[in-house]
């Protein structure tokens, strides 16, 4: 079983057009060579007169514009010859083919896609990337459409990086997609230039700009995330309340307010802690009596 082959690189390489200026103005000069050649009449003049109109014709159509951040590709008969970014009013033979290209930043917004995180747990993502062309003979000849390439690759790193994540945290302290987002991207963005190199696209920025759980799961992950949060704030509040009775037992002693022996301790430290960790104001009792009757 023979390999299959693999396409030819593309590398970009300059090339030498001239400047528009000239050619633009040879054009009235063919013009008024052209008439004066037809004035002269005869075969001679004739010949001279249309072969000038031919030579008008060829010339105006080598000329080409380029704005900044812009390029045109240059072809001769399938093969390529070179890419011109010089800016301005460029011109070259009119049998040269030519392409324009952009290479500003452009700015893309991925859809939001349903994916499962790293638990399994279906999520809704989408990111933002900041992509231009670096090389565009990579990016006419080495890939069929390469904004249509990129932009399947983006949904493609998207799904594959956030398969490596859990949508929140959990005990391992591994990083997490909604806590950990500037990481996500970076991971994000490292994939996406290896995956679209083989385009001559750079790969400036990437970033998540939309991160949900499916709405077929977000109310009980809701719920969850509810009752963490109070597990959370419980054991701040118990924490809490075991110093205040510590340091009260602590004043107490040293004082010689009073002597308790461990049972009464044991009930003092129970009232305490009810009192402290109740959701609701504790309602006090009078006790008129002595304080073991």
């Amino acid at each position: 079983m023979s390999d299959a082959p693999s396409i030819n690189r593309s590398t970009e390489r300059a090339f030498g057009g001239i400047g528009g200026g000239l050619p633009l103005l040879s054009l009235p000069l063919m013009l008024i060579a052209a008439v004066w050649c037809f004035k002269l009449g005869g075969p001679p003049g004739v010949l001279g007169g249309a072969g000038l109109i031919v030579l008008f014709l060829l010339t105006s159509c080598g000329f080409y514009s380029l704005q900044p951040n812009e390029a045109y590709v240059v072809t001769l008969f399938g093969t390529y010859v070179g890419t011109d970014r010089r800016t301005g009013l460029r011109w070259v033979l009119p049998w040269y083919g030519r392409k324009k290209i952009s290479l500003r930043v452009r700015n893309v917004t991925s859809e939001t896609l349903k994916v499962n995180d790293k638990r399994g747990n279906p999520i809704e993502i989408a990111a933002n990337i900041v992509w231009r062309v670096s090389d565009t003979a990579q990016a006419l000849f080495d890939v069929d459409d390469y904004v249509t390439f990129v932009n399947i690759q983006i949904e493609t790193g998207l799904r594959e990086t956030a398969s490596h994540y859990a949508y929140d945290h959990d005990d391992s302290g591994e990083p997490t997609l909604r806590a950990d987002a500037a990481h996500v991207g970076d991971r994000l963005e490292k994939d996406l230039r290896t995956r679209i190199a083989v385009a001559g696209v750079a790969i400036d920025e990437a970033h998540l700009m939309h991160l949900a759980y499916a709405p077929e799961i977000a109310g009980s992950m809701l719920k969850r995330q509810q009752a963490e949060a109070v597990l959370a704030a419980r054991r701040t509040i118990v924490a809490g309340a075991v110093g205040m009775v510590e340091h009260a037992l602590q004043q107490l002693s040293e004082r010689d307010v009073v002597v308790l022996d461990d049972e009464r301790r044991a009930a003092m430290v129970s009232n305490l802690l009810v009192v402290l960790c109740a959701d609701r104001e504790a309602q006090p009792v009078v006790n008129t009596g002595t304080l073991y009757g």
